[in-house]
């Protein structure tokens, strides 16, 4: 963290740069001068009411924004999150070449890649986004070259693009780290069967989209089947690919030789809508959700069911009506791969799990360091103990504010539920960029269920 305050004028240019990178941080500027830090502040909001609608699925529509990359014209994406990773996926599709309009307020976006004919990606953009490593499969398609830098984002541990790289040169290409950044090349993707150690969603999606333009048939075995992989799937049928799904977790992409525009409504987003679930059960509450998918979250609505909230489905298994219990059980779960327990609720699954009666045991087995939340909610007067990739969490009954730090996108909305449950004044959560990156004004559609969420800056 920087303290204290910087006069612009005594900036020499080539330091202009770091600006850019601390307005992406939330650091502001009022006149001459910077302002150092920002904070969500979070009062006790107890018994959320409502109705709220959901967002695109930010999981769907970032590697849907690089699909756009395998084709030359104009698409429009609708129903697109305006949260800052698709800010940051605009930059690099701008980058390249191509010519992007995004409506917020109407949640459109219209991209035409005409103009697309450069494959570099700066690593500014790549260190701010871990989803900009998907647009290596369509310039690999498109182009035969990628240069991308390893991409950032969370600190959720090592999460290498090893799966990526290692079948990618299956197809044949050709892989060199210049400096920091991978350089990869290839005359002409070549189809193959493709066995994942792991069933990887950035992986599947990657050699998914650089297969529809390869030479022959590709197979991916032990394919990642998430809700956010059929919509891309979906799109990339709409575009001309030739794409069947088997069991067992079978993905059949014949290659075709070229593909066209489309027009898209993203699917909703079903961890915004687990969250605003899961924000109604910790603060005793009522919400309804019409667009919600409830078979995009069967395992999540069976755990909270068994807590002791009552839940409603509505026709065709949209919409969902929560009505939160006031006396809570604890239950035990285990994140992995879809259909199990999505990793990107379980730390606001955590925070239903402090406030509930018993002990729960959670086990994270998708990022090795996806507990880090863990000792912030220590602060607030969790009871947590934590042995290699399992916490168990023994019910406290009411947790107090407290000043906590953000360390990824699932667990500052982790951490801003616990505020709204906390006793003892207000919660004030550090590193915003993270909430800012995940969600669309998060807090102002919790705002308008009753909660009292603000960000100031100090």
């Amino acid at each position: 963290m920087i303290s204290g305050l910087f006069c612009l004028c005594d900036w020499p240019k080539k330091y202009f740069h770091i600006l850019l990178e601390f307005l992406n941080r939330q650091i502001t500027i009022v006149g001459n001068y910077f302002i150092m830090q920002e904070y969500i502040v979070v009062e006790q909001s107890l018994g959320l009411q409502g109705t709220a609608d959901l967002v695109g699925a930010k999981n769907a529509v970032l590697v849907i924004m690089t699909s756009l990359l395998l084709t030359a014209g104009k698409s429009t994406l609708t129903n697109v999150p305006a949260s800052n990773d698709v800010f940051n996926m605009i930059l690099l599709l701008e980058a390249l070449g191509a010519q992007v309009l995004f409506n917020e307020d109407e949640h459109t976006l219209i991209v035409d890649t005409v103009s697309v004919n450069k494959w570099h990606v700066s690593p500014d953009i790549m260190k701010k986004m871990r989803a900009s490593v998907l647009a290596m499969g369509p310039l690999l398609a498109r182009f035969g070259h990628a240069e991308l830098a390893v991409p950032g984002g969370c600190l959720l541990g090592a999460r290498p693009i090893d799966y990526h790289l290692k079948n990618f040169e299956k197809m044949g290409v050709s892989i060199a780290m210049v400096g920091d950044e991978l350089h990869t090349s290839c005359s002409q993707l070549s189809a193959r069967r493709i066995v994942l150690e792991y069933p990887s969603v950035g992986a599947t999606e990657n050699i998914m989209m650089a297969a529809t333009l390869a030479q022959g048939t590709t197979t991916i075995i032990n394919a990642a089947l998430e809700p956010e992989v059929f919509d891309l799937i979906e799109v990339l049928q709409k575009m001309g690919a030739h794409i069947t799904v088997n069991a067992p977790a079978t993905i059949i992409i014949e290659g075709v030789q070229e593909l066209h525009p489309i027009s898209h409504a993203i699917i909703p987003d079903r961890l915004e809508a687990g969250t605003l679930l899961i924000a109604t059960a910790v603060t005793g509450g009522k919400i309804v959700l019409p667009q919600a998918r409830a078979d995009h979250l069967d395992l999540v609505l069976y755990k909270l069911d068994e807590m002791g909230h009552s839940i409603d489905i509505g026709q065709n298994n949209v919409g969902i009506t929560l009505r939160a219990t006031q006396a809570p059980k604890a239950v035990s779960f285990k994140t992995t791969p879809y259909p199990g327990f999505p990793t990107d609720l379980q730390a606001p699954m955590m925070v239903a799990q402090c406030l509930a009666e018993g002990t729960s045991v959670i086990e994270e087995t998708v990022f090795e360091n996806r507990l880090l939340h863990v000792s912030e909610l220590q602060k607030m007067g969790a009871i947590i103990g934590v042995k290699d990739n399992k916490a168990t969490v023994k019910g406290v009954g009411q947790l107090l504010s407290s000043a906590v730090a953000a360390t990824d996108i699932r667990a500052s909305c982790a951490l801003v539920l616990a505020g709204m449950a906390a006793h003892g004044g207000t919660t004030m959560m550090s590193n915003t960029h993270h909430f800012k990156r995940g969600y669309e004004a998060l807090d102002i559609k919790l705002n308008t269920l009753g909660a009292r969420i603000r960000f100031v800056e100090e």
